[in-house]
């Protein structure tokens, strides 16, 4: 078959690029998401802390928070249940930890203020002795932001096939050839090919000839558990400024997370062997939450580019080849802006000015001038 757009991957970055394209374009029809697993989102996409921190990463990061913020949160409003909601993150620990930690300009509280807001801190006040709390960050449901860009984008016509592993693509004059590890096997032809795989995005694009982006997937394991003392949903998420381990209220009583970041190769990656018992001890020995138990435990891989900016915009060798990968652990928080800027470069060649040149720039692919090129 021939169609228009391939977009390779259905998780967070190709579903929200896949219902953006359609809402520019005015329709899906002529978009095609491959997917190589048997559902949608079932690696990095569904294991994500869930929480949307304009005060996370370097600046060009920030401003993709920052929008994709606002966008949900318009976006939420006419929904029956909300995209994202006010819920704050609290950096706590030393103050030189702390400042190495965060960005100036958060508010910074300490003892009593802070023993009021995270209780489960009070009986460590040595290692706890300041925070810094970012009131901008918000929460989301993964599941229901992935089912919304799914219906946004099977509503307006775009095709998504589940079990379509690419495994050959050849140049066939101004097409790209792809070859799905489908029953039966089928090829695709597409003018355009959204890379938009992941873990596995340098691996695509070398399928293609594209020029390595110096993607490497990083394991981070968390797990749901109950509490003998629940903790107030309006709780923020808290993270140890020393070690980076955190954890949040859940509906389960909470997610805690390891923040580690292993460098792994692409896989259906899980915890190590004593690796969530391990946090539980820690987190139970800092504070004086008490785990009953796990509900569930699982590693996600966040994968990073060596600049920990997200990598949007063509390649320049492989005409027609775009990559939209890289995005770490900002791949949430930084979807809905994304998928705006690559939906752009791809139909209009140009980001326009809502986003600054400077991280226009920063999201160019290694080995581009710069993002004004059309692709080829």
């Amino acid at each position: 078959m021939t169609t228009e757009i391939a977009i390779i991957g259905a998780g967070i970055a190709g579903l929200s690029v896949a219902s953006e394209l359609a809402e520019h374009r005015g329709t899906g029809e002529g978009i095609l998401v491959l997917e190589a697993e048997r559902d949608v989102a079932m690696h990095t996409s569904s294991r994500s802390a869930q929480q949307l921190i304009p005060s996370y990463g370097p600046e060009p990061v920030l401003e993709l928070t920052r929008w994709s913020i606002a966008r949900l949160l318009e976006a939420g409003s006419d929904l029956a249940a909300p995209l994202a909601w006010p819920s704050p993150f609290v950096v706590a620990g030393s103050p030189e930890d702390v400042a190495a930690m965060t960005v100036p300009g958060l508010k910074e509280i300490s003892g009593g203020e802070l023993f009021e807001l995270c209780p489960e801190l009070r009986g460590n006040p040595q290692r706890f002795r300041t925070a810094a709390v970012d009131e901008s960050a918000v929460r989301t449901d993964a599941t229901a932001l992935v089912a919304w860009h799914r219906e946004r984008a099977l509503a307006a016509g775009v095709e998504i096939r589940t079990n379509s592993r690419v495994t050959n693509v050849r140049r066939a004059g101004d097409l790209w050839e792809l070859t799905l590890d489908a029953a039966p096997q089928e090829t695709v032809r597409a003018a355009t090919v959204v890379n938009a795989a992941g873990a596995w995005a340098d691996e695509v694009g070398a399928l293609f000839g594209a020029v390595p982006q110096g993607l490497q997937p990083l394991r981070r394991t968390a797990a749901l558990v109950s509490l003998a003392e629940p903790m107030p949903p309006e709780h923020p998420m808290v993270d140890d400024a020393a070690e980076d381990w955190y954890y949040r209220p859940d509906a389960a009583g909470a997610m805690i997370s390891l923040g580690e970041a292993e460098p792994s190769e692409p896989c259906d990656a899980q915890p190590h062997e004593g690796a969530v018992a391990g946090l539980i001890a820690t987190i139970e020995r800092e504070t004086s939450l008490r785990i009953t138990g796990v509900v569930k435990a699982w590693t996600g891989l966040r994968t990073e580019r060596p600049s920990d900016v997200p990598v949007c915009g063509w390649d320049p060798v492989a005409a027609g080849m775009f990559w939209l990968a890289g995005q770490g652990g900002y791949g949430f928080q930084t979807s809905a802006a994304l998928a705006r800027a690559a939906a752009e470069l791809v139909l209009r060649g140009e980001v326009g000015d809502w986003l600054s040149p400077a991280t226009r720039d920063a999201l160019a692919p290694d080995g581009s001038p710069d993002q004004s090129a059309t692709p080829r």
